[in-house]
């Protein structure tokens, strides 16, 4: 089964191709990072318009990658939840068009849903169930992954995502946008003892995470410095900060796992990218026997290839949308609208 599917919940405009869930035929990706980089995040109403401006080019490459055709595809599938709702409802109406005028069913995917699937396009042994940490710039969730369209939810911050938070840091510390990447690549020398920040935790909830307070602890860190006309030691402020994070998320989702062993761990999203969360989690992973599924660093960001493989088994699912499918800025990974 070949499947069209469309990704536009933030400021990637992506389309892909993808075969039975689990091969990619074309992946393509447009992105707005250097406009935005001129406002220092992303700008909701610039990012819907690009999309609306690049949409139709970055389908047909797709299909064009692929060698296929719209005729020879044979369901479309689409990002419909959550993320900005402008961008959102882009995709979501270009391919309930092209679902109506090639009367072919439409599946609608939940965005985090495909972040976790993106490890399905990697790994062909990777079959639920598993635990999963799901990590990006809005997103921080430890998810109990039943069936491949049946999760639980673990355990989700109560404030801040942790890509936020290191957005945030990098911000403040002056560097430029994307800001978490940046953080990586330029602290990756840094002395990561060189400052202890806390580790916050939700009382009662032991799976829960709670970043505000830790990021503001950093900003007051580097603004203590500024006052002081000390010169701010971002490598070390940097590599400290990324530590104290990668320690939050990685004990959390081990003790998730303890409860759960089935010797199969996934991350996913665009902080899984980070060298320093990926290595922490390899290395407890190892400790204690459990298989890591990781992405490619090509799949961890926003694409159209995760959609892909996550609508191949919505529809195995039943799970096709209705012509009047809407758009949600805000939805449970557990739940679904049709």
């Amino acid at each position: 089964m070949k499947i069209l599917s469309i990704e536009s919940s933030c400021d990637d405009t992506a389309a892909a191709v993808v075969q039975d869930g689990r091969t990619i035929l074309s992946n393509v990706v447009y992105s707005q990072i250097e406009e935005h980089k001129l406002y220092g995040g992303v700008v909701p109403e610039i990012a819907s318009r690009r999309h609306t401006e690049n949409i139709c080019a970055v389908v047909k490459k797709a299909l064009a990658d692929a060698n296929e055709s719209y005729d020879s595809i044979d369901a479309l599938a689409v990002t419909y939840a959550p993320g900005l709702i402008g961008a959102l409802l882009v995709g979501v109406n270009f391919a309930k068009g092209l679902s109506f005028s090639l009367g072919k069913p439409l599946i609608p995917v939940h965005h985090l849903r495909s972040h976790i699937a993106a490890n399905y396009l990697s790994d062909s042994d990777l079959e639920p169930p598993f635990t999963a940490l799901v990590v990006s710039g809005g997103h921080s969730h430890i998810v109990r992954v039943k069936g491949y369209t049946d999760f639980e939810i673990l355990g989700r911050t109560r404030d801040d995502a942790a890509g936020e938070c290191l957005d945030k840091a990098a911000r403040a510390m002056g560097l430029p946008y994307p800001g978490g990447v940046n953080l990586d690549k330029q602290c990756a020398n840094g002395n990561d003892e060189a400052f202890q920040f806390p580790r916050p935790s939700v009382d009662g909830h032991p799976l829960d995470f709670s970043f505000s307070g830790i990021k503001t602890y950093v900003i007051n860190t580097i603004n203590s410095c500024k006052m002081k006309d000390e010169v701010v030691p971002v490598e070390d402020i940097g590599a400290s900060f990324m530590r104290a994070v990668s320690d939050i998320l990685c004990d959390n989702l081990m003790l998730a796992c303890e409860n759960f062993n089935d010797g199969k761990v996934v991350i996913a999203g665009g902080v899984s990218a980070n060298s320093v969360l990926r290595n922490k989690i390899k290395k407890a992973c190892s400790e204690r026997g459990y298989k890591l599924f990781v992405p490619p660093l090509s799949l961890c960001g926003d694409n159209g290839a995760m959609v892909g493989a996550q609508g191949y088994y919505e529809y195995l699912s039943g799970n096709i949308a209705q012509p009047d499918l809407n758009a949600y800025a805000t939805m449970s990974i557990s739940q679904i609208i049709l």
